[in-house]
């Protein structure tokens, strides 16, 4: 007999499967709250459900978990997971501590199909959707791992994948992060990004209004942004921009908009000036990042003081204008570069 995976069940559908075997509604919230609020890993371990109860989960359920592939800490601080899959295939996450949070970056699929030119996860194509307890379970292993004292306060989608390419997994994974039963963490807490995918956007607003949304632009022509993301000749930027000026944001809250700096393609003034344009009517904040170098790849980071330019336009147009450092250089913390290291059979930055 196949065991049922309970971390891909709803807390409605968990009672609906404990009802059909005569157990109370009330159950489901206690397997709930074991499963996520305090991630525990045997329903031995449940101590306050009914020997009977815990005899028949033991006996027709699992809690399946990801496999700890690799580890490695930065000198700054941040630690990188590489997670294998039950089918063997692996995916990446983030740690990143911070003055006053800690942020955790998670994947959502194995692989990417948007192609973007300045990402290298996306060089090596999409071999699947996560499912949402693979997606939840990166959350509960890396918390696990990780020092109490210093609890994760944040969590991006930002990982490997296109967020919105896989709501069927992402939508119910967001419910068990912010159920009160569960994980529990508060909306603007949690964001997911999207390099643009237009009714997906929509969508994902109306089931999670009150998440935070992060939109990576690539630039602020349609000529420099569809170099670089292909996925931009079916949803130019005026579609894009509209979506984003449609989108349910709460009072004071803002767009983040990542822009992957880029030599030459869509770091200059006159890219920078466009933007200004582009974003008029837009709650924004606009986080600027030189792009990770990628072997083969055509396209080279910026240089600084060009980097210092384009923020210097966007600020004195009165946009709320950061740069982001890339974090974890050292371990190979930049999306895709841990998992394709191990592919190409390379050796794996080790803690130092």
């Amino acid at each position: 007999m196949q065991l049922e995976n309970l971390k891909n069940r709803s807390l409605k559908e968990l009672a609906a499967w404990l009802g059909e075997r005569g157990h109370k509604p009330f159950r489901a919230r206690q397997l709930y709250r074991w499963m996520y609020h305090r991630g525990v890993e045997s329903f031995d371990a449940m101590t306050d459900l009914p020997k009977d109860l815990r005899a028949v989960l033991e006996a027709e359920a699992a809690l399946p978990r990801l496999i700890p592939a690799h580890e490695s800490h930065s000198r700054d601080g941040t630690r990188k997971y590489l997670f294998r899959l039950p089918d063997g295939e692996t995916v990446e996450s983030v740690w990143i501590p911070e003055e006053g949070r800690v942020t955790l970056c998670i994947s959502t699929q194995v692989g990417c199909a948007m192609g973007c030119g300045f990402c290298l996860t996306a060089q090596g194509g999409l071999t699947r959707n996560l499912e949402p307890w693979e997606i939840v379970e990166q959350y509960l292993e890396v918390r696990r791992r990780t020092p109490p004292e210093t609890p994760i306060s944040n969590v991006v989608m930002m990982g490997m994948g296109e967020p919105l390419h896989n709501l069927k997994g992402v939508l119910p994974a967001l419910a068990h992060l912010l159920d009160e039963q569960g994980i529990h963490l508060a909306p603007r807490r949690v964001t997911v990004s999207t390099v643009g995918l237009v009714p997906q956007m929509a969508e994902l607003g109306q089931a999670f209004p009150k998440i935070n949304l992060a939109v990576s632009l690539g630039a602020a022509t349609d000529a420099a942004r569809e170099e670089i993301i292909p996925m931009a000749r079916r949803w130019p930027l005026d579609a894009l921009m509209a979506a984003c000026r449609a989108y349910p944001l709460p009072p004071r809250r803002r767009i983040f908009f990542e822009y992957i700096l880029i030599r030459g393609l869509n770091d200059s003034p006159a890219q920078a000036r466009e933007l200004v344009r582009r974003l008029h009517g837009v709650r924004a904040k606009v986080n600027l990042m030189t792009m990770n170098p990628i072997p083969g790849a055509p396209y080279q980071p910026s240089e600084p003081e060009t980097v210092l330019a384009f923020q210097k336009v966007l600020s004195d147009s009165g946009i709320r204008a950061f740069i982001r450092k890339s974090r974890g250089q050292d371990i190979l913390a930049a999306c895709g570069q841990l998992r394709s290291a191990q592919a190409a059979g390379g050796t794996l930055v080790t803690p130092g």
